[in-house]
């Protein structure tokens, strides 16, 4: 069988993206109009608890996924399957150590090569044992395309490379995705296909400035406005 799959999901629960004007609730609806089965929701620094949603998610016919997207040591590192107490991990060797302790999580390596001090870079590659999973990034465009650095890690290490939208806006959720195929419909069966590249990546290149500036452009100045007021 094979699932529609978004494994990078922001919503207003998030502390740091103070410009998303969505709930949880309302990104549940939009998937399951756009027919996703399975939703990681993955705020920065703060895993929710989704106990909450677990009922209105399975409701719609959609498989949720806890996440969080921590900063360890400045860089951002996707964590799914995760408990509150991941969110005390600040070094790529606490989370070394925590893995080792909870084998169940899966850990992504998001957009590893933009610009930013946030992005991984040079740094996917000394703790490249942690990863599960690299990202293909939402935010390219046939001028711009920082994903293939990306994808020549996944290619070195024969890891996954793997597409998500990093949704802060409902628009971009069905824009990249993954087709996973697998015959249970459960967390372990996701994490197990994923490693097996059982999935087609669902994306296309954006328009630069309609699409990747404007867009980013409008939710950072979201962003602004509502931590000012």
């Amino acid at each position: 069988m094979k699932f529609k799959t978004n494994l990078h999901f922001h919503t207003n629960d998030d502390p740091h993206d103070k410009g998303i004007n969505y709930t949880f609730l309302k990104g549940i609806d939009g998937a399951k109009e756009l027919g996703f089965d399975i939703l990681a929701l993955t705020c920065h620094k703060k895993s929710i608890n989704i106990e909450e949603y677990e009922k209105y998610a399975k409701k719609n016919g959609i498989l949720l996924i806890s996440g969080v997207e921590l900063n360890i040591e400045n860089c951002h590192v996707l964590i799914l399957n995760t408990k509150k107490d991941i969110e005390i991990i600040k070094t790529f060797s606490e989370l070394r150590k925590y893995k080792k302790e909870h084998p169940e999580i899966f850990i992504i390596a998001p957009h590893p090569f933009f610009y930013g001090n946030y992005s991984l870079k040079n740094e996917l590659e000394i703790d490249i044992d942690l990863f599960d999973a690299i990202e293909h990034s939402w935010f390219y465009s046939k001028q711009f395309n920082r994903n293939k650095k990306g994808e020549k890690i996944a290619q070195k290490y024969s890891l996954p490379f793997i597409a998500s939208s990093d949704t802060h806006d409902l628009w971009g959720l069905d824009k990249d995705y993954a087709i996973i195929e697998m015959e249970t419909k459960n967390i372990a069966s996701v994490f197990k296909a994923i490693r097996e590249k059982k999935f087609e990546n669902i994306t296309r290149p954006k328009k630069l400035w309609r699409e990747m500036v404007f867009r980013h452009g409008m939710l950072s100045i979201r962003n602004l406005i509502r931590r000012i007021f």
